[in-house]
């Protein structure tokens, strides 16, 4: 069968080996209710909570602070729409270049009598400084800025825009989904209230998510039920899914800092060739995760490029895969000052644990063609 060199990590991990093993008995002869009082309930119920431990110490919180969620959509929107919901409305502020499910809830909001506003960013794609200044002069309520940009990999100073929002009286939520095992993440150190994460993103398991809250927030709940998760995500918990993320980000943070180096050695190779080849690289001089290059060529259709790479064999991406039913320019790249045209030839590639030398050596000169073949079949047509 043929399987391309997959170079799109930011979209999905595969399941870490080991993840599987942990999960594969909960898919099985491990089948008990967490909420039943007999002994195959009281055996879900322990490793729900060794996994809710195992998340927790992956980011340095409590594990009482730990909602488990089906994935990082849900825990964005239970943040953005469960504080809301417990408030008079008011200001919303999110970045201008933060996932859909950060920007919809909030913008959602607007029917209750909300107000949303969205923090401008600069070139490289962080956070403006007069425009966060204005902001936190309207005193927003609520403020989602994400750690890391799953497109570009620019990450925010999320440390220092928590201190200004909580003493301005906000509550202040990041989503930390493209962080997690590629930085160090410490829900103690950033000084946000929420924090959102998946498990799909580190090796775990489609379907598993999670929303590192502070007790003190109070949230009501997107699904009302049988009160499970403190009463703020009720529903039968998805056991082998949850056993999963809680391996997965145990292996991430024992993992990060090797993978970090490793990572970064190879995307400034790849850059180096990107920059050979004629790329434009998106937030070349801003602070990135160490695995993500966002790049473009003039007169260049980015899904045109995609397709062609996918079929040399290499699997990237032309920006979120979120929005890759949305064929407009980049969400983020507009943020930026990005020209509309060269923002549509945008590719972005991720990489992992998998990721070789010898791979993108590879998809150096399988790129270097096809961009070669296309700019003469341009030229041809002019």
């Amino acid at each position: 069968m043929f399987a391309p060199v997959y170079l799109d990590w930011n979209a999905s991990a595969p399941l870490d080996p080991a993840v599987r093993e942990a999960m594969l008995p909960w898919l099985g002869e491990r089948f008990g209710n967490a909420s039943s009082r007999h002994e195959y309930g009281r055996q879900a119920r322990a490793a729900i909570d060794t996994a809710r431990a195992q998340v927790a110490a992956a980011v340095n919180a409590h594990p009482t602070e730990v909602v488990f969620t089906s994935g990082g959509s849900e825990a964005n929107n239970l943040f953005i729409k469960g504080a809301a919901a417990m408030m008079k409305p008011g200001l919303v502020a999110v970045s201008a270049v933060e996932h859909p499910c950060v920007r919809e809830p909030a913008r959602q909001l607007r029917r209750s009598g909300w107000v949303m506003r969205e923090v401008g960013v600069d070139a490289e794609g962080r956070l403006r400084a007069d425009d966060w200044r204005s902001t936190l002069e309207a005193r927003p309520s609520l403020v989602s800025v994400m750690l890391a940009n799953n497109e570009t990999g620019v990450l925010q100073d999320v440390r220092a825009h928590a201190a200004e929002a909580r003493a301005g009286g906000a509550y202040m939520h990041t989503d930390a989904v493209q962080a997690l095992g590629k930085i160090e993440v410490d829900f103690r150190a950033l000084g946000a209230n929420a924090m959102t994460l998946s498990a799909h993103k580190i090796g775990g398991p489609v379907g598993a998510g999670a929303l590192i809250v502070d007790k003190r927030v109070e949230l009501a709940p997107l699904i009302a039920g049988g009160g499970q998760e403190r009463g703020l995500r009720s529903g039968t918990e998805n056991v082998a899914a949850i056993v999963g993320f809680g391996l997965a980000c145990e292996l991430a943070a024992k993992r990060q800092r090797e993978e970090h180096d490793r990572l970064l050695v190879l995307r400034e190779r790849l850059e180096q060739s990107l920059a050979a080849t004629g790329a434009v690289l998106f937030s070349k001089a801003g602070e990135r995760l160490p695995n993500t290059s966002f790049f473009g060529f003039e007169g260049l259709d980015g899904e045109t490029l995609v397709g062609k790479l996918d079929r040399a064999g290499f699997a990237c991406a032309s920006g979120s895969a979120c929005s890759s039913a949305n064929p407009e320019p980049s969400h983020a790249l507009l943020a930026m000052g990005v020209a509309p045209e060269l923002a549509r030839s945008a590719v972005r590639v991720s990489l992992g644990r998998d990721t070789t030398a010898q791979q993108l050596a590879d998809f150096d000169t399988a790129l270097a063609r096809i961009v070669h073949e296309l700019r003469n079949l341009a030229a041809m047509a002019a």
